[in-house]
């Protein structure tokens, strides 16, 4: 099968998370993708795990692409850049609003030029008003948005909100940035005309609270304790998702408490989620004595939405993950890692990461010679500091 992106090029001033999870996706759907590092590269690079100075952390987000080392201040990088450009379909970048036009990259300085370009431009807070020019990473944007408050709510008896170690805001910015993206060129096969696109983390974030955004328009009393958390078991912990009539009903039976269905505290929703804290200790009376394994037995019996806690580890080793081939094998200088493909399959297109993470300014010269640069030029290029050669 052919890659749905294949005839398509991306140029990618992106760095750290967000944005190169966005041109990943496109380099795993066949894109060329040709990343624009500064000398020192991007700053995963430096990120463990660490084999022989190459970072898998760093791999994981950028398999599959090309790079080149650009000293974007200076006036001969921008104008390999439009060279490059005139064969580039999208242009991706996450710097802090105003760089680009810095660089004289903005999307006004080369809508003209090429306008059939798709220019995408993540950011903490927007391309403008009044907290544009605020930096941002994820910590600081999942307290900014009340996504932290939002999930300490949930949690009785916390008063500090959680530490941060999982970087929601990027990797889900990165999609929707992805998603936008793929919707110009759906657009642009229709008009022929490129377009801007202004994705913020600040508003993904907030894209994930919908009950809290709700909630906070009106006057009404908080919903209680949340109905989903951890039930002891004998050895551990399991998480029972209740989300419907049909799933509390195979609850009550997989615990053999089919007086639950008709308990005035717990056989109306309201009723239920107001006492469910009390479910939970009648609950764990029961599957305190029985393993986790032996639990979840009983609630795949019953259709009960359910799962033990696992370590990444032991998800890594799932056999659903296996069956739908979800990890790739990559190369780097440090040897091979195990990377995870796109969600998604396709019945007509290939899509799957390629097995190779370039080293910083690997394909600096190969890109240069495609765009039509001589090996003088390149020379002279490389000599006077603007380009950079692996």
């Amino acid at each position: 099968m052919t890659k749905a992106l294949q005839d398509i090029q991306v140029l990618d001033f992106t760095t750290t998370i967000a944005g190169p999870h966005c041109t990943r996706l496109m380099a795993d759907l066949g894109a060329t993708v040709i990343k624009i590092e500064a000398a020192e590269g991007d700053l995963l690079r430096s990120r463990p795990p660490l084999r022989n100075g190459a970072s898998t952390t760093y791999g994981q987000l950028n398999a599959g692409k090309q790079s080149i080392v650009l000293d974007l201040k200076r006036p001969e990088a921008r104008e390999i850049v439009m060279r490059l450009l005139t064969t580039t379909d999208i242009l991706v970048e996450n710097f802090r609003p105003g760089v680009m036009k810095r660089f004289g990259l903005d999307y006004p300085a080369l809508r003209d030029q090429r306008p059939s370009l798709i220019y995408c431009a993540i950011s903490g807070y927007g391309q403008t008003g009044p907290s544009a020019g605020l930096a941002a990473y994820a910590p600081a944007v999942h307290a900014a948005s009340g996504f932290d408050l939002a999930h300490m709510s949930y949690q009785p008896g916390r008063d500090r909100p959680d530490n941060c170690g999982v970087y929601v805001a990027d990797y889900f910015t990165g999609t929707y940035a992805f998603g936008a993206v793929m919707t110009a060129l759906a657009h642009r096969h229709v008009t022929g005309r490129g377009q801007m696109i202004d994705v913020t983390m600040l508003e993904t974030m907030l894209s994930m609270l919908g009950p809290e955004v709700q909630m906070a328009q009106f006057d009404v009393e908080p919903p209680g304790r949340p109905m989903f958390g951890p039930v002891r078991t004998k050895d551990g912990f399991i998480m029972p998702a209740i989300a419907s009539e049909r799933s509390f009903q195979g609850l009550c039976r997989a615990a053999a408490r089919e007086d639950w269905l008709t308990d005035l505290r717990f056989a109306v929703y309201g009723d239920r989620r107001l006492n469910w804290g009390h479910l939970v200790d009648e609950l764990e009376i029961w599957s305190s004595t029985v393993t986790t394994v032996e639990c979840q037995a009983a609630f795949d019996r019953e259709g009960v939405p359910s799962s033990p806690y696992r370590t990444v580890r032991e998800m890594m080793r799932d056999q659903q993950l296996a069956h739908r081939g979800a990890f790739a094998t990559v190369e780097d200088a440090g040897g091979s890692f195990q990377v995870l493909n796109p969600p998604f399959r396709f019945s007509e297109t290939e899509v799957g990461v390629a097995g190779y993470a370039a080293g910083l300014g690997e394909n600096t010269r190969a890109v240069l010679d495609a765009a039509g640069y001589t090996e003088q030029e390149i020379g002279a290029l490389a000599a006077s500091g603007v380009v950079t050669e692996g």
